[in-house]
């Protein structure tokens, strides 16, 4: 395509860049509406915790599995086509809990909106790297991008809760099922284009080929050590705030502090993001969170866990549009499908497997083991991201 063509096709990718968040915000609430709803009728039923664990690792068995076919897809077809195989997951899966509202349907139904989100978060990812011509604004788009997300587990859990208490659990799967057709509203006020035709030998090339670029092995290696971090957090808040006599809405407070503190770091990534190095952003977040991560468990009261919790989200909620940039950055365009495919398969590979050791460690040692764990991951990882940055320097 000749530099003339490309002026024009930049600007009505940027038009249409609020249409791809709000395609991503929307299946990411269904994923999220689906996770509030299928929890709290688990237990309603009397279930125990037990079976909570087992259908929220539910929603990283399906990313895990298919996360390299959307990225193949996404190379080969564009953004479009995985994004519809999306929403038509998602929808099936609100259906059947919706009609069907029993353990085996909502099991089907966190499986299908879990893989949902995976299929069109790599599809859409791609398609935000290819809006911007300076790698730059690399970090300025992502940093939108994840805001995304921390929008929706803001607004989605509180709907949610709202029409289990005042209307029924099926209203909440009903509003399941509505957020993927306002996604797919979204997704077609996106234009479309056909990327350049891939040849044999490129419709050949393994995603694992990849893994041959030392930077992107390290890359991928510093984030799932980031993202064990962030499930550190998450398993030990509700341990930690039990132990030391906290209410649950003093729980759900420093639970929130994490999130709006990820939220505000963002928005600041996305208003400073031409002064900022990402190797460096990166390193500084490891280091901040190692050092939170080790102290957290005698932070005091409430307030202390509220300041560490807040701390851990500047740190980790810093890291998504980073790695993002990077990822971008160290692949090649033809491939950024496949890498991202890649991120997206370790990230929940971790995210399946860290809950149970977590649960394991807690009890044969200390409550706050898992952070002390991770704290020492982060310290360690300072190596080879050291070895990253001097290697880009």
């Amino acid at each position: 395509m000749s530099s003339s063509d490309l002026g024009p096709r930049l600007e009505a990718w940027r038009r249409a860049f609020p249409w791809l968040v709000a395609t991503l915000i929307s299946l990411h609430a269904c994923m999220a509406v689906t996770r509030v709803a299928a929890s709290l009728w688990v237990l309603h039923q009397g279930y125990g915790e037990w079976t909570v664990g087992v259908l929220l690792s539910l929603f990283a068995v399906a990313p895990m599995l298919l996360a390299m076919w959307a990225g193949r897809q996404a190379d080969k077809h564009g953004m479009h086509r995985p994004v519809g195989f999306a929403v038509l997951m998602a929808l099936l899966g609100a259906l059947a809990a919706w009609i069907g509202l029993d353990l085996w349907t909502i099991g089907l139904s966190c499986l299908l909106s879990g893989g949902a989100l995976s299929v069109a978060a790599v599809a859409l990812q791609r398609e935000a790297g290819m809006m911007v011509d300076e790698p730059s604004d690399l970090k300025r788009v992502f940093g939108w991008m994840a805001l995304g997300p921390a929008l929706s587990n803001a607004l989605a859990p509180v709907a949610a809760g709202l029409l289990i208490d005042y209307v029924s659990f099926r209203a909440a799967f009903a509003l399941a099922v509505l957020l993927p057709l306002l996604s797919w509203l979204c997704t077609v006020r996106i234009p479309r284009h056909a990327p350049a035709p891939q040849t044999a030998a490129q419709r050949g090339r393994p995603a694992w080929g990849l893994l041959k670029s030392p930077e992107l092995r390290v890359l991928l290696l510093l984030n799932v050590v980031l993202a064990a971090a962030w499930d550190a957090h998450s398993f030990v808040v509700p341990v930690v705030g039990h132990a030391q006599g906290l209410s649950a809405s003093a729980i759900g407070l420093v639970l929130a502090s994490f999130a709006v503190a990820a939220t505000v770091v963002r928005l600041a990534i996305i208003r400073w993001a031409m002064q900022l190095d990402e190797m460096k952003a990166l390193r500084v977040a490891m280091a901040m969170a190692a050092l939170t991560l080790m102290v957290y468990a005698w932070l005091p009261g409430t307030p202390g866990l509220m300041l560490g919790s807040a701390l851990l989200g500047l740190a980790l909620g810093s890291v998504q549009p980073m790695v993002l940039a990077l990822l971008h950055q160290v692949t090649p365009p033809d491939r950024h499908g496949q890498a991202l495919g890649l991120r997206m398969m370790a990230t929940n590979a971790a995210t399946v497997a860290m809950p149970a050791g977590f649960g394991l460690l807690a009890t044969v040692s200390a409550v706050a083991a898992p952070m002390w764990l991770m704290a020492g991951l982060l310290l360690l990882a300072q190596w080879p991201a050291r070895a990253l940055a001097r290697s880009r320097a």
